[in-house]
């Protein structure tokens, strides 16, 4: 019985149903992050500029094409999943790559793609926390999938704190100007996003640092999180009675 759940640690057993289950959530996840980005996106609309109305307006059609199409590659695997007919291959392949895509998101896998490099100068030492804070949010609500910190990768529960001494700390990593974000995402989206009037560069501007741009068509971010420990499961072999 111990070499049997020896084995089973060792290779857990998915099932469809799991696999459909994380697709669900995927989805819910989704419609979570369109209704929290239309509210966003519809405060202060009233006293913009229609200049600022049509940036705020070519963003928002961005995301909505992306938002788009995660949905209809998550009913698309559905949809293989619940009538294909080698629903066993498309579960195993479903679950690598969510399983690749959840390490990605935690932080414990590299990742690249194309995204965009903002590094921020800040000669008069004006900026807090919460400025790069901002930065990071404005890029999270333009969809970027994965950032980078002056080398520190950011993942859900990452936090910017004033450390007292004219330093800011990134998940306990004193940091110092410039500010280099790394975000992978769809370069214009995430440019326009920075640029919004009234948004990140203006803000920034307003503390007299200096941002900078740079879009590219491929990034990696190599910086990872360490991984949870999961201990070897120890098998113990019964000795045989004595005749």
């Amino acid at each position: 019985m111990n070499a049997k759940l020896g084995h089973t640690l060792r290779h857990p057993r998915i099932s469809r149903g799991q696999v459909l289950a994380a697709i669900l959530c995927a989805g819910l996840g989704f419609a979570l992050v369109v209704q929290v980005r239309v509210h966003a996106r519809g405060e202060n609309l009233e006293s913009a500029r229609p200049a600022d109305l049509v940036l705020i307006l070519d963003n928002v059609t961005e995301e909505s094409r992306r938002l788009s199409d995660e949905l209809r590659e998550l009913e698309a695997a559905r949809q293989r999943l619940t009538f294909g007919s080698d629903r066993s291959r498309a579960a195993l392949e479903q679950t690598t790559k969510l399983g690749h895509t959840l390490g990605i998101l935690a932080g414990t896998l590299p990742a690249q793609g194309p995204g965009i490099e903002l590094t921020i100068d800040d000669p008069g030492g004006q900026l807090q926390a919460h400025d790069l804070l901002n930065a990071l949010q404005e890029l999270r609500d333009a969809g970027a999938e994965v950032v980078q910190v002056n080398g520190v990768r950011v993942i859900a529960s990452t936090h910017f704190v004033d450390d007292g001494q004219g330093r800011i700390t990134v998940d306990g990593t004193s940091m110092s100007s410039p500010y280099a974000f790394t975000a992978i995402g769809d370069p214009a989206t995430l440019a326009s996003a920075l640029q919004i009037p009234g948004g990140v560069f203006s803000n920034l501007r307003d503390h007299d640092a200096q941002p900078q741009l740079a879009q590219h068509r491929m990034l990696r971010i190599d910086a990872v999180v360490p991984g949870p420990t999961v201990p070897s499961p120890v098998v113990t072999q019964q000795s045989e009675s004595p005749q």
